[in-house]
């Protein structure tokens, strides 16, 4: 295969073979080709390691944002009135912000979106990600069962609320800014297909392999035996290595702690983000550096 050159005079492109089987069948095999097309490489690791503690910081004030956005609609909140998953205690039937079993939810998005920083060149990252995936499609043990549209939506939900912060951050270059982007959005990708994987119908040839791989998975927040994702309280963000100024992102105002309402949960003040909205501002710049020292 070629194709035309500045000269004019073809140029060879080099093909790689993929088998088609091994996508389905061996999840090393899928993510060395998710890698391979996205270009995940050397400088995407680096912009991560580097951007470690800033993404960090937002992370308590991303997972109310995004619990908030998820009450919001009837359909998504069905999904916290069951007692799916590991979590067996208290359910509210209409649940808000600070029902138990939301509370219980949201420590696993917390515990997720910190993994997202450790080491994306291990393998047991990747198989992290590919059982988050499962355990949502209704699989393995005590598994949740919560339709794409809204596991797809979620995802660039997460995206769009972490690009906003990371794009508003006034101790980041822009430099820095565009690699940490780049490689946030790739792995979050690579997290949409092994989402997808187990969704879709591609494949299905092979569903006999994938369905043994699915009965030897292990409880939620367990890989190989090993707790992978306990729990995660704000306070466990604490101590991050970030010296930003709580809430100095986005609008440049600095603000103290917002008030914890409840527990240990806060959540955003509609009239900060409508104020922030107007002046074209991060609208949660007051929530930025909950979880950074003060």
């Amino acid at each position: 295969m070629s194709y035309p050159s500045a000269s004019g005079r073809p140029t060879p492109i080099t093909v790689q073979h993929i088998d088609r089987r091994e996508l389905y069948t061996s999840l090393p095999a899928r993510v060395r080709y998710l890698h391979s097309f996205l270009d995940f490489n050397a400088d995407d690791v680096a912009a991560l390691e580097q951007g470690r503690e800033y993404i960090k910081a937002l992370i308590p004030a991303v997972v109310n944002i995004v619990y908030k956005k998820l009450l919001s609609y009837d359909i998504a909140a069905r999904a916290f009135t069951t007692r799916s998953t590991s979590y067996e205690g208290p359910v509210d039937s209409q649940p808000t912000l600070f029902s138990p079993q939301v509370e219980h939810r949201k420590s696993f998005l917390r515990g997720y979106l910190a993994r997202l920083c450790t080491d994306p060149l291990k393998m047991e990252f990747w198989e992290y990600m590919d059982k988050v995936g499962m355990m949502h499609v209704g699989q393995g043990q005590k598994p949740l069962h919560v339709e794409y549209v809204h596991m797809g939506m979620l995802l660039g939900f997460v995206q769009d609320v972490m690009v906003e912060a990371i794009l508003s951050h006034p101790r980041m270059d822009l430099v820095m800014k565009t690699e940490l982007v780049r490689a946030l959005g790739k792995v979050l990708w690579i997290q949409n297909d092994l989402f997808a994987k187990w969704y879709v119908r591609d494949g299905e040839e092979f569903l006999t392999v994938m369905e043994d791989f699915a009965e030897k998975f292990e409880p939620e927040g367990v890989l190989h035996g090993k707790t992978v994702n306990n729990t995660v309280s704000d306070e466990d963000l604490d101590g991050s290595d970030e010296t930003i100024s709580p809430g100095s992102v986005g609008l440049g105002i600095t603000a103290d702690r917002i008030e914890k309402d409840v527990g240990d949960t806060t959540i955003p003040k509609a009239a900060e983000r409508e104020r922030a909205d107007e002046m074209g501002g991060c609208p949660f710049s007051r929530l930025v550096g909950i979880g950074a020292p003060h």
